[in-house]
C-alpha cells in the first residue's frame, strides 16, 4: 500500500529541499500558533485529561465489576488490558489532536476523508451525553444541600412524610423483599419523586430544576475562557477528590466489618479468569473509563504545543485512571462490610452498581458513621468534582466543533468566545429538563442506555478502522516522529494493527450478542421508548455512513477511483522525505528542529 512517504536519500539537494520545506512549515504555523490558544503549562492539560478520565464510573462501576468478576483475580484482565488496549488508543488520540491541532472533526475529514463522518459522530455523541450527565451534578448538589444543618441525616429514619408506610426500613431488609431501604426511599420518593414509568412524566422537579440551573453555572464558569480558565480550575477539580478517597479510606478500614468487605473485594476466584466474559467486562471498563471516541481527548490535546510529550502524558492519564478505580474499590468495599456488619447481612445483599451505590447505598453508609456530618458533605463535594471534570470534556468538543467550523461566522456574531460557551451551555441544559420531571429517572435510563452501550461502542471500531488500518501504522508513526523527534516501539504498533481492532471488534460483537432491551429494576420500557432510544443511537452513528457516501460522491472518477480518493489522507508528510535517516538519527539538532516542526494542516 502506498503511504505517501518517499524512501529518503542522502544527498546535497534533498537536504536543501528538505531544510527549505521545514523553514516554510515553520513559517506557515507560527501564525496558526499564535491564533489557537494552548494550554498555560504541561500539568494543567495532564489534569484536564485526568479529571476528565476519572469520572462518577470509576467509583459506581469499577468496584462492583471487580467484585463480580473474580474479585483480585479480574486485575489481571484489566491491567492487561490497559496495556495493550487502553494506553495505544490514548496515545493514537492525543496523537491525532497534538499534530493536527484541530478538534475532531476535522482531523479525521484530514486524515480518513472516507469516515470523515466518524468525527461529526463523536461530537454529537458527547453533545447528547451532556445533555444528561449533568443531571447527575444535579443529584450530588441536592445530597450536599441536604447534608447541612441536620442532627440525622434525612435519609436515614422512616419517619418523614415520603416515606412509604409500613414498606420502609431504616436499614437494608436483606431478603424481606416488600421492604425498602429508607435510603432508597429518600432517592425514590424525595429526589425523584419517581412515577410508575415513562409514560408518566408527571411535573418538573423545581428543586433539582434549581440544581441543574446550579450545576450548569459552576461548568460555565470552569469553562468560559476556554483552556486558559479550565487549567486553572483542575487544580482543584482533579486533586481534592484523591484527598477525600484517602480520608475516607482511612476511616472506613477503622470500622468493625471492614476488613470483611475489602476481602470480598481483592480474594481472587480463579476460575474466572477462564470465562470470556470477564476478559470483554475488563476491555470494556478501560475503554469507557479513559473516555475513548468521545473525542474530548483529541479536542483537549489540540490546544498542546506541537512537541508536547503526549507519550508519558498518556501513561500518566491511564496509571492515574486505573489507580483510583482500584483506590475506589477499597473505600466502597470498606463501607459496604461495614453495612454488612451493622445490619448482620452478607456483603452480597448490599453490594451493587450505578447510581444506586453512590446515591443509595453509600448515603446510608454515612448516615452511620461517626461525624457524618463532616464525611457526609465531603463524599458529595466529591462526586461533585468527579462529574464536573468529566462534564468539562464534553462541553469542550461542541465548543471545539464549533469554533473550528463555523468560528468566522459565529464569533463575529456572538463577539465575544464567551457567549458561544454560554450558548452551548444553556442548549445543553434546555435537552436536559426532562431528565428532572418526575418521570425523569426514565428518560435518563434510556438516553444512558442508547448512547453510552450502543452508540459508544460501534463508534469506538470506527474510529480504530479510520486511524489504525485505513490512514495506516506508517503515517501514524510519521506524526509521533515529528512531534517527539523518535517513532513509537514495536509494542504501539503491534497493538494499533492488531490488538485494538481486534479487541474493540469482539467488544462489539459480545455487546450485539448480549444485548438486552433498556430497563429501570423491574421496569420494562414500551416498545416506542425503545423506537426513540435507538433513534438517539442513530443520531450519533449516522453521520459515519452519510460521510462516506457523500465523501464518494463529490470525487470523480470509478467507483474505485473515487473509493481510493476518499482513502487517501489530505494531510501533508511528504515533506519528511526530504530528511535523511541518518542524519536523523546521528543529528541531535535535526532531532530537535524536527520535534518543533508544527503540522501542516493549518
Amino acid at each position: 500500500m502506498d503511504f505517501g512517504v518517499e524512501n529518503s536519500r542522502e544527498t546535497s539537494d534533498s537536504r536543501e529541499s528538505g531544510t527549505a520545506d521545514l523553514k516554510g512549515i515553520t513559517e506557515i504555523t507560527a501564525d496558526a500558533e499564535a491564533q489557537r490558544p494552548t494550554w498555560s503549562g504541561r500539568l494543567e492539560f495532564i489534569l484536564s485529561t485526568v479529571g476528565y478520565a476519572v469520572g462518577l464510573g470509576n467509583v459506581w462501576r469499577f468496584p462492583y465489576l471487580c467484585y463480580n468478576s473474580g474479585g483480585g483475580a479480574f486485575l489481571i484482565p484489566y491491567l492487561t488490558m490497559v496495556f495493550v488496549c487502553g494506553i495505544p488508543l490514548l496515545f493514537m488520540e492525543f496523537t491525532v489532536g497534538q499534530y493536527t491541532r484541530l478538534g475532531p472533526v476535522h482531523a479525521f475529514a484530514k486524515i480518513c476523508p472516507l469516515l470523515k463522518g466518524v468525527g461529526l459522530a463523536t461530537v454529537v455523541i458527547s453533545f447528547v451525553f451532556c445533555t444528561y450527565y449533568n443531571v447527575l451534578m444535579s443529584w450530588a448538589l441536592y445530597y450536599l444541600f441536604n447534608s447541612f444543618g441536620m442532627e440525622t441525616l434525612p435519609w436515614k429514619s422512616c419517619n418523614n412524610t415520603w416515606n412509604a408506610v409500613g414498606n420502609c426500613s431504616s436499614g437494608f431488609p436483606g431478603n424481606d423483599t416488600h421492604l425498602q431501604s429508607a435510603s432508597q426511599q429518600f432517592f425514590d420518593n424525595r429526589l425523584l419523586e419517581k412515577t410508575r414509568g415513562i409514560e408518566e412524566l408527571g411535573g418538573l422537579r423545581w428543586e433539582l430544576f434549581g440544581c441543574l440551573v446550579f450545576a450548569w453555572v459552576i461548568v460555565y464558569l470552569c469553562i468560559f475562557k476556554g483552556v486558559k480558565s479550565t487549567g486553572k480550575v483542575v487544580y482543584f477539580t482533579a486533586v481534592f477528590p484523591y484527598f477525600i478517597l484517602f480520608a475516607l479510606l482511612i476511616n472506613n478500614v477503622q470500622l468493625p466489618g471492614a476488613k470483611n468487605g475489602i476481602l470480598y473485594f481483592v480474594t481472587p476466584v480463579w476460575s474466572k479468569l477462564f470465562e470470556v466474559k470477564v476478559w470483554l467486562n475488563a476491555a470494556a471498563q478501560v475503554f469507557n473509563s479513559l473516555g475513548i471516541a468521545f473525542g474530548s481527548m483529541i479536542s483537549m490535546a489540540s490546544y498542546n504545543k506541537f512537541n508536547n510529550n503526549i507519550l508519558r502524558d498518556a501513561l500518566i492519564v491511564s496509571v492515574a485512571n486505573s489507580f483510583t478505580s482500584i483506590l475506589a474499590g477499597f473505600v466502597i468495599f470498606s463501607a459496604v462490610g461495614y453495612m454488612s456488619h451493622i445490619h448482620n447481612l452478607p456483603v452480597d445483599n448490599i453490594a451493587t452498581d450505578g447510581a444506586g451505590l453512590v446515591f443509595v447505598v453509600y448515603p446510608e453508609v454515612l448516615s452511620t458513621m461517626p461525624v457524618f456530618q463532616l464525611w457526609a458533605p465531603l463524599f458529595f463535594i466529591m462526586l461533585l468534582c468527579l462529574g464536573v471534570d468529566s462534564q468539562f470534556g464534553t462541553v469542550e468538543v461542541a465548543v471545539t466543533y464549533i469554533k473550528d467550523e463555523f468560528g468566522v461566522k459565529v464569533l463575529p456574531f456572538l463577539k465575544r468566545e464567551e457567549l458561544l460557551v454560554l450558548a452551548v451551555c444553556f442548549v445543553c441544559f434546555a435537552l436536559g429538563i426532562p431528565h428532572i420531571t418526575k418521570g425523569g429517572i426514565y428518560v435518563f435510563q434510556l438516553m444512558d442506555h442508547y448512547t453510552a452501550v450502543v452508540s459508544l461502542v460501534l463508534l469506538a471500531f470506527f474510529e480504530v478502522v479510520a486511524i489504525c488500518w485505513i490512514f495506516g501504522i506508517p503515517r501514524i508513526s510519521l506524526m509521533i516522529r515529528r512531534m517527539l523527534g523518535k517513532s513509537p516501539n514495536i509494542y504501539f504498533r503491534v497493538c494499533w494493527l492488531l490488538l485494538c481492532p481486534m479487541l474493540v471488534l469482539c467488544i462489539l460483537v459480545s455487546s450485539i450478542i448480549q444485548y438486552t432491551p433498556p430497563h429501570y429494576g423491574k421496569y420494562e420500557y414500551p416498545v416506542w421508548a425503545e423506537w426513540v432510544g435507538w433513534g438517539v443511537s442513530l443520531v450519533s452513528i449516522v453521520w459515519i455512513p452519510f460521510g462516506a457516501i457523500q465523501e464518494i460522491y463529490n470525487n470523480k472518477g470509478s467507483l474505485l477511483q473515487r473509493l481510493k480518493t476518499a482513502m487517501t489522507p489530505t494531510i501533508d508528510l511528504n515533506v519528511m522525505a526530504h530528511l535523511p535517516e541518518k542524519q536523523n538519527r546521528d543529528n541531535l539538532a535535526s532531532e530537535k528542529l524536527l520535534s518543533s516542526v508544527p503540522p501542516l494542516t493549518q
